[in-house]
């Protein structure tokens, strides 16, 4: 049972938060381009395309739920839930999930509001939105790294 739950955690990891870390990651600059620099309106598929990115990260963050809960379990089954490595990891998810909620997406649904309604975008908004998903994807990768290394663990390398 442990195999299994450990293949599900990480193939929802893979499957959940990946797209969420290269949609974020591409939504800036893909919002830089909408909004010309000339103040002439955005353009309809660059639009699309930003809206697209938004969407991704939102669905996809709702599923990404799925990536603690096999985790606790999988933790659960292989009697970890109280070392150091895996306390960590928890903390440093319910971080990521806190920047992606609190920072991430409402700034997006914010900058996608400002080019549907053909309002002006802010560089400094999309400066401040690539920082908070830079922030996130720093977060998921040190989890990453927490779940292959395990310090401590006595079911690591």
């Amino acid at each position: 049972m442990t195999k299994l739950l450990l293949s599900l955690h990480v193939l929802a990891a893979i499957i959940a938060v990946g797209p969420v870390t290269v949609a974020a990651s591409m939504f800036p600059p893909a919002v830089r381009r909408a909004a010309p620099a000339d103040g002439a309106g955005p353009a309809a598929t660059a639009v699309t395309t930003v809206a697209l990115l938004h969407r991704i990260c939102r669905v996809y963050a709702r599923v990404g739920v799925a990536v603690p809960l096999l985790g606790l379990a999988t933790g659960l089954a292989m009697g970890v839930l109280g070392d150091g490595w895996l306390i960590t990891s928890i903390a440093l998810t319910a971080a990521a999930a806190g920047v992606l909620l609190a920072f991430v997406l409402p700034r997006q649904d914010e900058l996608v509001g400002e080019l549907t309604g053909r309002g002006a975008v802010e560089r400094r908004s999309t400066v401040r939105l690539a920082m908070f998903t830079g922030v996130f994807n720093l977060l998921w990768a040190a989890v990453t790294v927490l779940m292959i290394v395990r310090p401590g663990s006595t079911t690591g390398a």
